[in-house]
């Protein structure tokens, strides 16, 4: 029986160590893109949020969470009128409306627009 003769494995060991590293890099690149995206998004929504005493405005908060490969981020606001500011209201005595000022709905929107570009910009 003739022999197979012997194989070096130690370039394919080291390009599986590069392999790995690249993917613990992409997690850390997706998790900072994430981070500076909700950032952004509390900061503008923070801008866009009318003012009167100030509560409403102070009550933004965020929050990540990785599903599987995605990162979620979700805004909050648990000041008991934010939806009727964000989306309008009956007036008292139900007599006439006032509209929404949107400042979630729009804000979320323009940053959705410019993920792309602002996770090009953070890390590159």
């Amino acid at each position: 029986m003739a022999g197979w003769g012997s194989c070096d494995f130690s370039q394919l060991r080291q390009l599986q160590r590069q392999i790995e590293a690249l993917r613990r890099d992409q997690d850390k690149f997706c998790e900072e893109c994430a981070k500076y995206l909700a950032q952004r998004l509390l900061a503008e929504v923070k801008k866009r949020t009318p003012v009167k005493s100030g509560e409403l405005r102070r009550n933004w908060t965020i929050g990540i969470r990785q599903e599987g490969n995605n990162y979620e981020i979700e805004l909050i606001n648990e000041t008991g009128y934010a939806s009727y500011v964000e989306y309008g209201h009956r007036t008292p005595g139900h007599t006439g409306w006032v509209d929404g000022k949107f400042m979630m709905t729009i804000t979320e929107r323009e940053i959705q627009e410019q993920a792309p570009r602002h996770a090009g910009a953070e890390n590159g």
